[in-house]
């Protein structure tokens, strides 16, 4: 039977009526082995532990794990056009764990992340920054110029901030793994559960903001599985301590300058 043009018009106009799903909004994390998920399965990294609580918050959102295992802030700036691809609508940016720990000069840290958040701008594509602290081991003149690295370079590039990534997780034995330094997946969903405000506040500001993007090369998931697995050690973190922790305890001091999360 022959489709009569009145009934292919109808047809036509109620499909072009009909709602189109938007894609979801594709996050970009940034990182070393916090965001990576050293010593934990997908699901409970930090990336999995978010994706799962904004999709149980009602938002459609991917989390991309761009983490690295053992990168400093300057591992992050090198790879950064091709570890956020063209279909990012945001950004969060986890750097600066691996300077600290190797006693790198905060100069040359922050000259990294803000060539970083300065090449993030020109695509557009909004950031949110966690911070980092320095162990108390470097010394007061150290930590005070590695600690207001995040605080300066948010207001400079106009980027959210969250202000210390490890908040209410740092030195606290039961929420971190045996090395002391990674958390264990009850600290990862610690972490998730006071970044969700700073994460909801980066999607609703990506709403309103258009980006260009970079060129994305095809096998980019693929090289990111293949570096992650390569630093599974986590090459930096354990065995380049400038003063490697013996136990957490050795890390008590390193969250008890550091006020807990207000409100």
């Amino acid at each position: 039977m022959a489709i009569q043009p009145f009934s292919l018009a109808l047809a036509l106009s109620v499909a072009a009526a009909m709602p189109v799903a938007a894609d979801p909004m594709r996050i970009v994390a940034l990182g070393d082995s916090l965001t990576a998920g050293y010593g934990l399965d997908l699901g409970a990294s930090f990336t999995g532990q978010l994706q799962a609580a904004l999709k149980a918050n009602g938002d459609d959102a991917v989390i991309v794990n761009a983490g690295v295992s053992g990168d400093t802030a300057s591992d992050g700036l090198a790879r950064v056009d091709w570890s956020v691809g063209a279909d990012a609508d945001a950004v969060i940016v986890e750097l600066g764990a691996n300077d600290a720990l190797r006693g790198v000069d905060p100069a040359v840290t922050r000259d990294a992340l803000d060539k970083l958040l300065a090449r993030l701008g020109q695509r557009g594509l909004p950031v949110l920054l966690a911070g980092m602290r320095a162990p108390p081991n470097l010394g007061r003149d150290y930590g005070a110029k590695f600690n207001a690295i995040y605080p300066d370079l948010a207001t400079k590039h106009d980027a959210l901030l969250y202000p210390f990534f490890l908040d209410g997780v740092a030195a606290r034995p039961d929420l971190n793994q045996a090395d002391g330094i990674h958390p264990n997946r009850t600290g990862v969903a610690v972490i998730v559960e006071r970044m969700m405000p700073s994460v909801e506040a980066l999607i609703a500001r990506a709403r309103t903001t258009s980006s260009t993007g970079a060129l994305q090369p095809a096998a980019q998931p693929t090289i990111l599985s293949m570096i992650r697995e390569g630093g599974a050690s986590c090459r930096v973190c354990s065995s380049a301590l400038k003063s490697p922790p013996r136990s957490a305890s050795d890390w008590r001091s390193f969250a008890a300058d550091f006020p807990e999360r207000a409100g």
